[in-house]
């Protein structure tokens, strides 16, 4: 644990100048704060408000004033190599100006799901895989769709060129704290994936949004664009963040059982029963822009079939071969552009539901789900995830659970907000149309 006076210690010995109080808003987009060393000890002491009506989705004008307090264990001295100057960083927690949690704060809405697993005697690890591409920029800074590379998966320099650039965002990863375990090229041309170790579901939802951080800024450095939109360029592969997820009961992971069915304990297979059970309803979450679903289409290894397997790729949920503490479920469908505190909330508690009320998955599917055809599916009973956004929002809508684990400040904010930006894509005439019938017609 770290205490306000190691922050202040730290601040003076590494000559701190700016802090970056970091926040999310509800759609996973990082805020921040900037204080000078001048206003770190006003900082550590809850005492930083700032405007939340300018935040989206948080409140409004006639009730602005909130308050960020901290994590003190979240103080990290950032690297000099893409920062101005000396820097370094607190995630904080938003609280409403009477001392209670703003029920806006995505961090809140992970630590109240988390209070229900620990109340049920669980403990959730979490290990994200975001995927991202690298793009050239034009002479003006600004990012073009030109890849940096005509590399693909696991290819090596001199066919990789990204190769230095990611070199450098691991260590910059591992300078702030990451345990990186692997790097390598993706499948498509610029597409690239570094994975570092799982922890607990905070840590792991602050280590996401710090690791979109630091790539982004690292890439800059290199005069390449890093972006984690999900399908930047059609025909190729788009970005996916598969998520590892367990939970542990004093130390031992609860999903292993050496005598159970494929090594898998009740409760495993009923955590199962809930992912994909609520799987249709979390979707707007785990996939919540309206590029996600240009990725969530047959073809290109996303899964689109609510289904699970374990050496089979291809449906939604995987439980890989590996046993004892590594026992996981890696859900496939969520991509990067989603804000990991909703997600792995989300997620956290269809799993759970699962568990309290036994809900038994199907059978496996260890055949390639993309090869079966529609009559196959059909007699197998496996359904499709939401094809567009305001199908996904949709399904959430008319979902209790999402309401009860999101609570209606975020709910209602969020399907309003996906529901506009349905609306504003529909009336787009695209260049695609424009190509496709302006002289037919």
């Amino acid at each position: 644990m770290i205490s306000k006076n190691d922050i202040l210690v730290s601040a003076k010995e590494n000559h701190i100048r700016f802090i970056r109080l970091q926040f999310t808003d509800i759609f996973g987009v990082m805020k921040n704060i900037a204080i000078t060393t001048s206003q770190l000890e006003k900082a550590l002491e809850n005492e930083m408000m700032f405007d939340g009506s300018s935040i989206d989705g948080f409140v409004r004008i006639e009730e602005s004033d909130m308050y960020l307090r901290p994590d003190l264990n979240s103080w990290q001295v950032l690297p000099d190599t893409y920062t101005e100057s000396c820097s370094a960083r607190l995630i904080c927690d938003v609280y409403n100006p009477d001392g209670t949690p703003f029920a806006g704060d995505p961090r809140y809405i992970l630590k109240k799901a988390l209070t229900k697993a620990a109340d049920m005697g669980y403990s959730m690890n979490v290990g994200p895989e975001a995927e991202f591409f690298l793009f050239h920029t034009d002479d003006d800074g600004k990012p073009t769709l030109e890849t940096h590379d005509k590399a693909a998966y696991f290819d090596l320099a001199p066919v990789d060129f990204g190769e230095k650039a990611r070199e450098a965002m691991v260590l910059h990863l591992e300078q702030i704290g990451f345990e990186v375990e692997a790097s390598h090229h993706e499948c498509a041309p610029g597409q690239h994936e570094i994975d570092f170790k799982y922890a607990d579901a905070l840590t792991a939802a602050d280590d996401v949004q710090t690791f979109k951080y630091v790539i982004r800024r690292v890439a800059q450095s290199h005069g390449l664009h890093a972006t984690f939109m999900p399908k930047p360029i059609g025909g190729i592969s788009g970005s996916g963040m598969h998520v590892n997820q367990s939970l542990f009961k004093a130390g031992e992971n609860v999903f292993c059982d050496p005598a159970g069915e494929r090594g898998l304990s009740q409760q495993a297979y009923w955590y199962l029963g809930g992912l994909l059970k609520h799987a249709a309803a979390y979707t707007a979450i785990t996939n919540p822009i309206i590029n996600s679903y240009k990725r969530l289409v047959s073809g290109y290894e996303a899964p689109v079939y609510i289904a699970w397997a374990t050496q089979n790729r291809s449906p939604l949920v995987r439980v890989p071969a590996k046993r004892g503490k590594s026992t996981r479920m890696e859900l496939r469908s969520p991509d990067p552009s989603c804000n990991p505190y909703l997600a792995f909330a989300v997620m956290l508690m269809a799993g759970l539901d699962g568990i309290e009320n036994k809900i038994a998955p199907p059978a496996p599917i260890e055949r390639n789900i993309f090869d079966l055809s529609a009559l196959e599916l059909k007699e197998l009973s496996v359904s499709v995830l939401p094809e567009n956004i305001s199908d996904a929002v949709d399904v959430m809508s008319t979902s209790k659970l999402m309401r009860d684990t999101l609570g209606d400040h975020v709910f209602n904010r969020f399907i309003g907000a996906k529901r506009l930006e349905w609306q504003e894509y529909r009336v787009q005439v695209t260049k695609w149309e424009v190509d496709k019938y302006l002289t037919k017609f």
